[in-house]
Parts: structure tokens; sequence; C-alpha cells
């Protein structure tokens, strides 16, 4: 046998028998076994639970073990989660398996994957955009044309070539989600493959990570740059592969010397920048292949409202987080204000009092649950249902009705009926085909498979006439408030966002029937 044919039988092999994902999970040990210090871990806990920051989970791991996770109820380790931008480090990985494979080079112009796609007249800096220069967020287009095009077109290659190229390409930083998906769109050209079904036996698979689900757009391409959704402790271990230089089990999953290039910086995002500013900074320490360097020399994937996945390689520790935050620089900086002077580097001193209160404090993280209490109108709007006046969001009606504890809430639109339960003092599990709130809920792709959304549900009465229905997307950062005033016979109701952060609301009126 030759050895093309050898290596061709032995690929078969490897697609045909995957690795045994449960031989995949990660080991679990003690804090102080691992060199760290259990009361740092429970001070970035009450830290982050005293912050402007909502943390959903978190994963530590030292010396290739998990030593603390833990999830905020309503949230749970089998729940996959809204990756956003962290989405972005794994379609760099598909582009360095199909480097390995030949099947693209970094210097490749972009143009020539799809020149069914070309304006009339190609322009030069179009003309020398490269594989890497999108990988390094150096497109050269000002602004990002993401948002603008995603939301516009169904040819969102068609979109991002229409779009001038200011600034030569691989001079200037600039953050383009919209190049990503150039590169889930190259990787698809190449291999016949969704950049997802390419990298499940040459990533997921090998990592024992299954379950995973990836947004398209409407011609059936990865989003690329957003719309991945996996569980924390597959975050955790993209990680970790790439603290081990691309090694799981002692095999080589990633190519040799992919982790080392893909983490390593390309670009400074403002070489001017005082040094000040950069020391205060987790967005001023340079980019790589659509991942960002840290300070205390680590480097990140990082997505919208703050979903992190941290690599310490001075500490030889890893760190996945979920989470909904407006403000991602001071989620990061609890990390390195109490989570970094944890991880010592000559062992720690048995602190079997603090490792208890940690594991205590792990098994009961919980977000607030709306307060349990009732009104007398209860009985009034009980089984009611509110007509609608007329609005931009279609909404035709509303009805309550209150059954021990459970209001079972009714939503009416020009096209749907949602009904959604919640419960008072405790989350009510459930599933809804109401749309959740997204960052990306303008761009015109493909969502069915998001539906029936996971959710969960509480209700309180803020006052006698004010019920507060919260609703929680659980597999994403997201949740929505659903205020209703009431007064007689009408009702006013306001509708909030968590990814707004009270900037925006919609107000419906509605009258009794």
């Amino acid at each position: 046998m030759t050895c093309r044919r050898l290596s061709f039988f032995v690929l078969v092999l490897l697609y045909a028998f995957p690795f045994d994902s449960h031989a995949q999970s990660l080991k679990r040990s003690t804090p102080g076994k691992e060199g760290v210090a259990a009361a740092g871990i429970l001070q970035f806990i009450d830290a982050a639970e005293h912050s402007k920051n909502e943390l959903h989970s978190f994963i530590l791991m030292r010396h290739g073990n998990i030593v603390a996770e833990g999830w905020w109820n309503p949230y749970a380790p089998g729940l996959k989660h809204t990756m956003y931008s962290c989405s972005k480090s794994f379609t760099a990985t598909a582009i360095g398996f199909a480097v390995q494979e030949k099947l693209v080079k970094l210097d490749d112009k972009v143009v020539s994957f799809f020149p069914g796609d070309l304006p009339a007249a190609v322009s030069d800096n179009l003309a020398k955009l490269t594989v890497k220069d999108v990988l390094i967020m150096s497109d050269g287009q000002d602004p990002d044309p993401s948002f603008t095009v995603a939301s516009r077109d169904t040819n969102w290659v068609r979109g991002f070539f229409n779009t001038p190229i200011i600034n030569e390409p691989g001079t200037k930083f600039l953050y383009n989600s919209l190049g990503t998906y150039m590169l889930s769109a190259i990787v698809q050209k190449v291999t016949g493959q969704t950049t997802l079904s390419y990298l499940r036996p040459r990533l997921f698979e090998p990592l024992g990570i299954s379950g995973i689900d990836w947004e398209e757009d409407t011609r059936g391409i990865n989003t690329g740059g957003w719309g991945l959704r996996l569980k924390t402790e597959d975050m955790a271990k993209f990680a970790q592969l790439f603290l081990q230089k691309g090694k799981w089990q002692g095999k080589q999953v990633l190519p040799a010397g992919w982790a080392e290039e893909a983490s390593s910086m390309k670009i400074m995002q403002d070489p001017n920048a005082p040094q000040s500013k950069k020391d205060s900074s987790d967005w001023l320490q340079g980019y790589c292949y659509q991942m960002w360097r840290c300070r205390n020399n680590a480097f990140r994937g990082d997505g919208a409202f703050g979903q992190y996945m941290i690599v310490m390689p001075d500490k030889d520790a890893v760190m996945a987080i979920t989470c909904e935050t407006a403000d991602m620089q001071n989620e990061i900086n609890l990390v390195w204000q109490y989570i970094l002077p944890a991880l010592k580097d000559s062992g720690v001193p048995k602190d079997k009092a603090n490792e208890k209160q940690l594991k205590k404090k792990l098994k009961s993280l919980a977000l607030p649950t709306p307060a349990n209490n009732s009104s007398p109108i209860e009985a009034a709007i009980d089984t009611k249902t509110f007509v609608a006046a007329a609005n931009d969001k279609q909404i035709r009606g509303l009805a309550f009705d209150f059954d021990k504890g459970v209001c079972h809430f009714t939503l009416k639109t020009d096209t749907a009926t949602f009904n959604i339960d919640f419960t008072a003092g405790s989350w009510a599990d459930g599933t809804t085909n109401k749309p959740a709130p997204s960052l990306t809920a303008a761009a015109k792709e493909q969502t069915a498979f998001l539906y029936p959304a996971k959710i969960a549900g509480a209700y309180t009465w803020k006052d006698d006439h004010t019920l507060e229905l919260t609703l929680r997307y659980i597999e994403s950062p997201h949740s929505q408030i659903i205020t209703c005033s009431f007064n007689g016979n009408d009702v006013t109701v306001d509708m909030s966002n968590s990814l707004d952060f009270g900037s925006k609301k919609t107000t419906i009126k509605a009258t009794g029937n």
C-alpha cells in the first residue's frame, strides 16, 4: 500500500470512528491540589455578584483540571450559551485546518474564491485583500459594514465586496464581523461543507464536544463572526487546547504550530494610544487571528456581553465565562483582581475551611428571583383578554390566567400566539417560539433551528397594580422584562430587553375585552 493510500485509510478510520466523547470529559480537582487559593475564587464570586455584571457561569482550570465551576440558576451545565464573537476563534481554527490540508493559503486573495460575486470594477485595495488580512481584522473597510450588509442583503459575500475598502489591507485594525463571515464562506467554498461540519471531526469530536449549533445565512453558510452555541465546558476545552499548543490527551489535534501562531500579536488596535491607556485596557494589547491579546501575557476569545475564553500561559490556567454585561472591561478586571493572584506558583497551604465554603457556594449560585407576592386585582384580571391598540410590533392582544402561583401569559401577534408560564418566587422552565432578544436579530439569516427556545419565567407584583414578568432565554445572555400596569379596564405594557440596559422599551396599550 502506498503512503498516500495509507494516509487516506488512516483519515477514513479517524473520521469513521471518532474519539470517544465520554473519555474527553475534563478532569476535576480541588483548588488546593492545583495551587489555587480557594479564598481568591470566593472573592471573585462575591465581587461578581456585587458588580454590574450578571455572570451566568464560569469554569476555572489549572494544570489541566477544573478546580472551580458554577452556574447561576436558572443557567445550568447542560445548556448551550450564545457565544457571539467567541465564534470567531472557531472560524479562524477552521482556516488553520484548511491551511494544513492545503486548501487555503494565508496569502490567497479573497476575491479569488468568489469570482461570480465581484463588483464590475474591483478596486486595487479589494484585489490586494488576503485571507490573513481578514484574519487580523485589517480588511480596510471603514466603517464596519457588518450589520448594514447582514440586515440588508441576502448575499453577504456580494455585500462585503460592494463595501469600499478605504485603507490598504493589512495596515489598520478595525473590528469587522462580516470579514469573519467571509472566512466561513471561504471554508465552505473550498471544503464543500459548512464550517461547523468541517470542524466536527477535526476539532469538536476529538475534544468530546457535541450538541452544538451555529447560525447560518439564508444561503446555508455559517455566520462565522457570531452565532455558535456551545456549553461552558466546551469553551473551557477550547481554551485548554490552545494552552496545550493544540495537543489533547497526547495527540496533536490542531495543526502543529497553529495555536502559537494564531494567539500571537499580529496588529495593534491603536498604535498611538498612550501607555497609561494601554495599561488599563485589554482591548489595546494587540490582535491575533480572531483572538485578542490581554494584559498579564494572556490571550482570549471574547464575545459581546461578556463571553470569555481566557488563556493564561504563565499560570498554566484557563477560564471560561458566560455573562451579560455592558462593561466587558469591568468583567475581565475581576479576573485579574481576584483569580490571577489566587494562581500560586509555589502551591498553597491547606485551607479546608475556604474550600468547604467554596464548594457550598458553587452549589448555591443563583440569580435573584422576583419576589413571591400577590395582588388583590389578580381575580379581576384572571382569564381576561386585553385587546391592544394599533402598534408597530404587530401585537394584537394579551391575557392572564393565574393558577396556584403560576401566571399563564398569552401574547398574540398578527401571525402567532405565544403561551408562556411564569412562576411566583421561582423559575418556570419551558420553551417558546417567541423571538429572543439578540444583537444580530436584524440579520437576514436562518433562525428556525433556534426555536423552540429554552426559557425560564418568573413573576412578581411591584405594587398592587403593576405586574412584572421576567422572561429569561437561558441559552443566550439575554432576558426580557414585561411590565403590565393596570388601570381599571386598561393595561399599559412596557417591554424591555436586557441587552439594551434600560435604553429602550416598547410600550403597548390595551383594553379589556
